[in-house]
């Protein structure tokens, strides 16, 4: 099971036009402890900034059921994405809801709602989207295979 954090950074980078800009971002972050997470995020962010003012101004843990990352380049967003899995609870003779998170990369809120029904629809289960949102999440960092 994958541990996520998401991690919020403030530093200065260089714009297009060559002035130093203030930037906050938002990462999330695949690790172990929250203290690898913190590391693993300045490590990459190291060569960006301008003159080395990087504060990590949170780190929070997420609980994400899936990730659907996408390789096309015109996806550049992210989109949280609140699924209720529907089971029935045969006792009772009650329909019962397990909510989960996932995030989904996409272009457009449409295209990460289809891509969403897509990749549900190969899974067993009933499921209901209540909700997609699109969030600041500049990019997911996953752990490397070894």
């Amino acid at each position: 099971m994958n541990n996520w954090y998401e991690c919020k950074v403030r530093y200065e980078k260089t714009d297009d036009t060559g002035a130093l800009k203030k930037t906050n971002e938002s990462y999330l972050i695949d690790a172990y402890s929250v203290t690898e997470a913190e590391a693993r995020l300045v490590e990459e962010l190291a060569p960006f900034t301008s003159r080395g003012d990087l504060i990590v101004s949170s780190v929070k843990k997420e609980k994400i059921a899936e990730l659907f990352l996408s390789d096309h380049e015109e996806d550049d967003k992210f989109f949280r994405c609140k699924v209720n899995f529907i089971s029935l609870d045969e006792k009772r003779g009650v329909e019962k809801k397990m909510p989960a998170t996932m995030i989904v990369k996409s272009d457009s809120l449409s295209n990460a709602v289809l891509r969403l029904k897509k990749e549900m629809d190969e899974s067993l289960s009933n499921y209901q989207i209540a909700s997609v949102v699109e969030t600041n999440i500049m990019d997911v960092l996953t752990t490397p295979l070894s």
